[in-house]
């Protein structure tokens, strides 16, 4: 249209930033809007909202708030869809206390919030775990004539399981048919992770058996959390089963899916079926990761596995998986465990190279190492040098080290 000499008013901008924004391109948003002085076209509220929106679904809540304080210096009154974009923003970009502060503002430039405004700011409560704000939000939202709707009720019930409080969530789940609100999958799904934090495997269980009654499909979000709470509860049996039933309910089996039966056999002490699930990992086509790793060589610990332990250690570049601090304490505790002070020595001396400092947990696992190994002059050695670490204020440390010295009968030595 420039380029044939049409008249480019507005209107057009306005529908240009708008397809931008709804296309994910932000960047190209906020070029045509800085263009508009070059063209002689002045932007109004409607450019400014788009501008805005499309920053938001950008998830750039900086730029998002920027453009809204530039709003007055243009004469321009923001609106409900400004603020509402503005909120949402913030809620994508986790910034809970800003959006807090967006939506109290409101009534004082006379803007009224509506039920998109609440369910924004509810997302931005849960996302930060604010499951206070959340539930007084949701009990406001009567007394400001804004009706909550399925959106509102799933995210503060998410903000409670954030939160560590199941029992609101539960509660919250069970007075939604009085509001004439029908729980989805979401819905299910933050009750059953609220309960899996809790603790309470059998509350999971119970709400999973309660969905096809209800008319709801489990996915793997669901499949997972139960899991994850059997798994939390030392219930690897029932993890398994879980895992065994995701392909008859259509429900693909992810990388959490996986590792969370690992690590329920890890806390089972069943290496060989944590060591049967890794080997079903690649033909699923679910890539292993840390996670999964060191699930199982904490089985492999349990069960005095040293060699397999030390061999997954060795694969995991293969793999291309980074070892962690979790995994180099499961690896020196598993040799502790079967007497191999040579190879807890050995990987202890990875550490540094891979930016990891000793912790009380690896410091323990290798003095106690060369305790069972009869190296109590390695004991020694060890002990001097983890001050740095500044780990010396553990007792079990200490207890390792005089016990190397007692196994060699050389405790009148150290003084």
């Amino acid at each position: 249209m420039q380029s044939s000499r049409m008249e480019v008013d507005v209107y057009h901008y306005n529908a240009a930033i708008s397809a931008c924004g709804k296309g994910g391109q932000w960047p190209l948003a906020l070029i045509c809007l800085s263009l508009m002085p070059e063209a002689r076209v002045v932007p109004d509220e409607i450019t400014y909202n788009a501008a805005i929106s499309a920053c938001s679904t950008g998830g750039q809540w900086q730029l998002t708030l920027n453009l809204l304080s530039l709003m007055p210096a243009a004469n321009m009154v923001p609106d409900e869809i400004t603020y509402n974009a503005a909120i949402n923003s913030c809620a994508r970009g986790g910034q809970w206390q800003l959006a807090l502060n967006l939506l109290s503002l409101m009534p004082e430039i006379r803007v009224v919030p509506d039920k998109i405004t609440y369910n924004s700011a509810m997302s931005a409560f849960e996302k930060g775990g604010q499951w206070q704000l959340a539930q007084n939000f949701l009990s406001l939202m009567p007394l400001a004539r804004v009706v909550p709707n399925e959106i509102t009720s799933n995210a503060a019930i998410s903000a409670c399981s954030k939160g560590g409080q199941w029992q609101l969530a539960l509660k919250l789940v069970s007075l939604m048919p009085e509001a004439a609100l029908v729980p989805d999958t979401i819905t299910y799904n933050a009750a059953i992770c609220a309960c899996e934090k809790g603790g309470h495997w059998q509350l999971s269980l119970n709400l999973l058996s309660l969905m096809p009654e209800a008319g709801v499909v489990p996915d793997e979000i669901t499949y997972n959390a139960a899991m994850s709470a059997c798994e939390e509860g030392g219930q690897w049996p029932l993890a398994l089963i879980l895992l065994s039933l995701m392909p008859e309910a259509r429900v693909v089996p992810d990388k959490i899916s996986y590792n969370a039966a690992i690590s329920a056999c890890s806390k089972g002490g069943d290496w060989q079926l944590a060591l049967n699930l890794l080997s079903l990992m690649p033909k699923a086509r679910v890539v292993s990761d840390q996670l999964t790793y060191n699930a199982f060589i904490r089985a492999c610990k349990n069960e005095g596995q040293w060699q397999l332990s030390f061999n997954l250690l060795s694969q995991m570049p293969d793999a291309r998986v980074v070892p962690d601090q979790i995994t180099y304490n499961a690896a020196i505790g598993t040799c502790e465990k079967g007497g191999q002070w040579q190879l807890a020595l050995n990987s202890l001396s990875l550490m540094p190279e891979a930016r990891f400092s000793p912790d009380e947990i690896t410091c323990s696992a290798a003095i106690s190492a060369c305790s069972k190994g009869g190296q109590w002059q390695l004991a020694l050695n060890l002990l001097i040098l983890f001050p740095e670490a500044s780990v010396l204020q553990d007792k079990i440390i200490y207890n390792a080290a005089i016990s190397a010295c007692e196994r060699a009968a050389a405790s009148s030595t150290w003084h």
